[in-house]
């Protein structure tokens, strides 16, 4: 390492404890930072929207999630670089308001609090349906309000307990995923269970092939792989408030091609070889399925369990990262001053509350959509988050132009092939979108996308003209 990257990595160090907009308590762990890391790979998206891909596009599934696995760990390289060279707990908003103008960081922020939002919708939607497989006469909209008030309250006790409750919340899910990976390996070597005499790899091209409805059709399928993966940056945003965020974050990024390669592709072919993609049922959890014809006592039951510990912990972390994005935004003079202050306990109790009262509207959405609501939801939420990654790609362009211009100085953890791997990312992330055009379901998503980034430049407009300084340059 150079000379100059000690340096850096010691004024990254210095910025993380003194940047002027944090404020936060540094509360989180360097375990809890690692399981939630682990979590932020596994969500409803896995547990539940998997169900619809293999119904619609079959094994090829698997090769969706690898390609988009790969694009997410180069953004998440990216977004490592831009940490080391100068953590902040509003990083997205941050470095995209420093390498691409105060607009784009304003777009990015609101954006990125909007997908947290939109997301949490689509995890009580979730719940709602998990709840029902014990009792099926409560409405959707009651567990809803039920879940949103007691994770309220959780993220209002001290950032410890948040960590501390996404844990065990993670630990649930890797448990669950990795018991039935194993147990699926068992049926497939040794054949025991009803199906024991049917279950082989061969499912995976014997029926229908691989690509059963064609390559095309499968592409269709990558905006509900993209929300899968939605959630895997959320360590970005902890480094206010983690322990030593430079070598817990790094080390993060770093395990993210395993944990895709595990919790993704090694638990689909899994699922796809125990049992035929013909077998599974649309909105159906295909884990509840396979444990159901595994004939496990009970074992329907305990993978409902951890279905909706899985909905309930991606709106946990929803909850956590909006209520922060949202008081960033803030302190730059980008939302309501009221959102800037702490409590006693160094938690931005005023954004998250107003965060959690947005996301009521779900309940709402639930109510008027009960059926569709699912799909909207997480094609808003989709749109907000390709925007965000592209931002965080963008940025680490204009970054590494600096560095190359002697502007600023270089770090030691950086992006593979950069820039050629950025252009690579943002070309398929453009992909997707197209993709979403294409669909009657998720192109409603574009359609509010459009109505909210035209909201979002009008009210910069107004925003610039009240506080000058939020369209200044980064402080």
């Amino acid at each position: 390492m150079t000379s100059a990257e000690v340096d850096q990595g010691r004024l990254s160090d210095e910025a993380a404890e003194t940047a002027p907009e944090e404020g936060y308590r540094r509360g989180l762990s360097a375990r809890q930072i690692q399981m939630m890391a682990i979590g932020g790979a596994i969500g409803t998206g896995l547990f539940y929207g998997s169900g619809t891909g293999i119904a619609m596009v079959g094994p090829s599934l698997v090769a969706c999630y690898a390609a988009a696995g790969i694009v997410i760990f180069l953004i998440m390289r990216a977004l490592g670089e831009l940490l080391t060279y100068r953590p902040a707990s509003g990083s997205f908003a941050d470095y995209a308001r420093e390498f691409c103008g105060p607009f784009a960081g304003f777009v990015t922020g609101w954006s990125y609090w909007a997908a947290w939002v939109a997301s949490c919708m689509a995890e009580v939607t979730a719940a709602g349906h998990y709840i029902a497989y014990w009792w099926p006469a409560v409405p959707v909209w009651a567990t809803a309000a039920v879940a949103l008030g007691v994770l309220l309250v959780a993220n209002l006790v001290s950032v410890k307990v948040f960590g501390e409750l996404e844990f065990w919340f993670s630990t649930v899910k890797v448990v669950a995923i990795i018991a039935m990976i194993v147990i699926g390996i068992g049926v497939l070597t040794f054949g025991f269970s009803s199906l024991g005499h049917t279950a082989s790899v061969r499912h995976l091209w014997a029926d229908g092939g691989f690509a059963p409805h064609g390559a095309w059709q499968s592409m269709l399928a990558m905006q509900g792989v993209v929300f899968a993966y939605l959630g895997v940056e959320l360590v970005g945003l902890t480094a206010g408030e983690a322990k030593n965020p430079q070598q817990t974050l790094r080390k993060a990024i770093n395990t993210l091609p395993i944990r895709i390669a595990v919790f993704y592709i090694g638990a689909l072919i899994i699922l796809l070889s125990v049992l035929s993609w013909t077998e599974y049922t649309p909105g159906v959890s295909p884990f509840v399925q396979v444990f159901v014809n595994v004939g496990i006592p009970g074992a329907a039951g305990i993978m409902n369990f951890v279905v909706l510990t899985a909905a309930l912990s991606a709106c946990n972390s929803g909850i956590y990262s909006a209520g922060r994005m949202i008081r960033g935004l803030a302190v730059n003079g980008e939302a309501p001053q009221a959102m800037t202050k702490l409590s006693d306990r160094q938690l931005p109790v005023p954004a998250v509350v107003l965060s959690i009262l947005v996301m009521a509207v779900g309940i709402v959405i639930n109510v008027i959509s009960p059926d569709k609501a699912f799909v909207y939801i997480t094609s808003v939420s989709a749109c907000a988050g390709l925007w965000t990654w592209s931002m965080i790609l963008a940025a680490h362009l204009r970054y590494r132009a600096k560095v190359r211009a002697g502007l600023l100085p270089s770090v030691d953890f950086r992006l593979p092939g950069a820039p050629v791997t950025n252009w690579i990312a943002l070309a398929s992330l453009v992909f997707v979108f197209v993709l979403m055009a294409l669909s009657s379901d998720t192109r409603l998503g574009l359609y509010a996308w459009a109505v909210w980034f035209t909201a979002l430049t009008i009210g910069y407009q107004a925003v610039k003209r009240r506080t000058p300084r939020s369209a200044s340059a980064h402080r």
